[in-house]
């Protein structure tokens, strides 16, 4: 599949959810930031990819229209950062950090990601009738107050097919989401390393 075709795909989505009133980037409302901000994963943390490597961007303010796809509601506006990676073969990652008032809020919002996340194939279907999507649960992970992972398969009606894998991990009052994708299937998901990736994630939180 061209690479010009995923993006366009994957641009159609984003547009949309910011034309449905999304604002993703809005500070109003955000928490003064900690002393000691969460820290983000390293290119090296993500999933090996077998024919390039990772290129990791910035850490930016805001909430990244990367995810307006399946987290397109819009998320309360605490201090929210975000960091993107990519390779030169058409896979790319984000990660979102976004720090609550309290430990409750922080639980509060990582349920409600991990909810957004396990209905997103409905609503992309929904939302979208050249769109087919499917959504699979890859279970929690033992690390700080816990992480959720899904897998999320698209595929449009003119042929292009992607992969998401995404997680959603706390730690006290503070909350992360990553998502890894690129063209394929199920098959194609580096899931092993992607629980790794997320548990690295948790753990630099704080």
């Amino acid at each position: 599949m061209p690479m010009r075709t995923r993006a366009a795909a994957l641009a159609t989505l984003t547009v949309a959810a910011l034309a449905a009133g999304t604002a993703l980037t809005a500070p109003a409302g955000a928490a003064v930031r900690e002393n000691n901000p969460p820290s983000f994963l390293s290119a090296s943390e993500l999933p090996p990819h077998p024919l390039s490597d990772w290129t990791a961007g910035p850490v930016t303010d805001g909430f990244p229209e990367q995810l307006a796809y399946c987290l397109g509601e819009g998320v309360p506006a605490y201090d929210r950062r975000h960091r993107l990676f990519h390779t030169d073969l058409d896979t790319g990652a984000v990660q979102v950090t976004v720090v609550t008032g309290s430990a409750a809020k922080g639980k509060a919002l990582a349920a409600l990601l991990d909810k957004r996340i396990r209905s997103c194939a409905d609503r992309l279907e929904r939302t979208y009738p050249d769109i087919e999507a499917e959504g699979r649960y890859y279970g929690t992970l033992p690390v700080e107050e816990g992480a959720t992972v899904r897998g999320l398969h698209t595929e449009t009606s003119w042929g292009a097919t992607d992969i998401h894998l995404l997680s959603v991990g706390r730690d006290g009052r503070t909350v992360t989401v990553v998502d890894w994708g690129q063209m394929g299937d199920f098959g194609d998901a580096p899931v092993g390393a992607f629980k790794k990736t997320t548990k690295r994630a948790v753990n630099k939180l704080h």
